[in-house]
């Protein structure tokens, strides 16, 4: 039986390389996105291996009816649920707009909820069901210039940590991605100096290859390079000072 995987944020970034190296692998892969052309374009390629839908993660109708419509195609089952989309607002906090801030909490808090709690019955059916969520590096320290973005990423690694043990009830695996900055249009329509700084070092490609590795998994935590995972070491056993100072430098605030 052909294994199935349900990706928002598809159109572009993480989630198109993701669909694309699932789709290799011979998986149904369903695309949904608020870029309609993007998915359009990105079916086509894939073809019989893929299925599309416009999604807005915001809108929890919107989500109930794209969970139904791959329902439709895979059997009433998603064995793996990646919670890819998001956006990414970077700057000095008090010169965003509230507005803003707001959009992207309802991206990337809402959207994750709202996808993990519909999706809960279509998960039930599937034989050693997973979900995976897009969260970041920047879940292991509030990161100055990033902050509310850094701050739903939290809620994410909170989230996931809380549902990878409730949901071992279920049988469901609950884990995340965390990569440091990636390039994809997300990341180059919000450049920051701190990308320069701390560079700009992977590719989509390489953030998908550690989602299939994260879908046969147990988790909680993938962090996607050597680097990452030794400053993650670094930051747990630093006391809270150093860490603090360290990413005033990185940041130069």
């Amino acid at each position: 039986m052909r294994k199935t995987i349900f990706i928002t944020g598809a159109a572009s970034g993480i989630g198109k390389a993701t669909a694309q190296r699932f789709a290799r692998d011979g998986w149904l892969v369903g695309l949904f996105d608020i870029d309609e052309p993007g998915l359009e374009a990105l079916q086509a390629s894939l073809g019989e291996r893929a299925c599309h839908h416009r999604l807005d993660v915001t809108d929890s109708e919107s989500v109930r009816a794209a969970l139904a419509f791959f329902a439709e195609r895979s059997d009433g089952r998603i064995d793996v649920l990646f919670n890819c989309a998001g956006i990414l607002r970077t700057g000095d906090f008090e010169e965003t707009s509230l507005e803003t801030y707001e959009q992207v909490i309802d991206v990337n808090v809402r959207g994750v909820l709202s996808c993990c709690h519909l999706a809960l019955p279509y998960l039930q059916t599937a034989n050693d069901p997973c979900v995976i969520n897009a969260c970041s590096t920047s879940a292991l320290h509030g990161v100055p210039g990033f902050a509310v973005y850094s701050a739903t990423k939290f809620f994410v690694r909170g989230l996931t940590e809380a549902l990878n043990i409730e949901w071992q009830r279920h049988g469901i695996r609950v884990v995340d991605v965390m990569p440091p900055f990636v390039d994809t249009p997300m990341a180059r329509d919000n450049h920051h100096p701190m990308m320069d700084r701390l560079g700009v070092e992977i590719g989509p490609e390489q953030v998908a290859a550690v989602v299939a590795r994260a879908a046969r998994g147990s988790g909680p935590h993938y962090l996607v390079t050597t680097k990452i995972k030794a400053l993650s070491a670094v930051l747990g056993w630093l006391p809270g000072r150093p860490a603090r100072d360290f990413f005033r430098l990185v940041s130069r605030y």
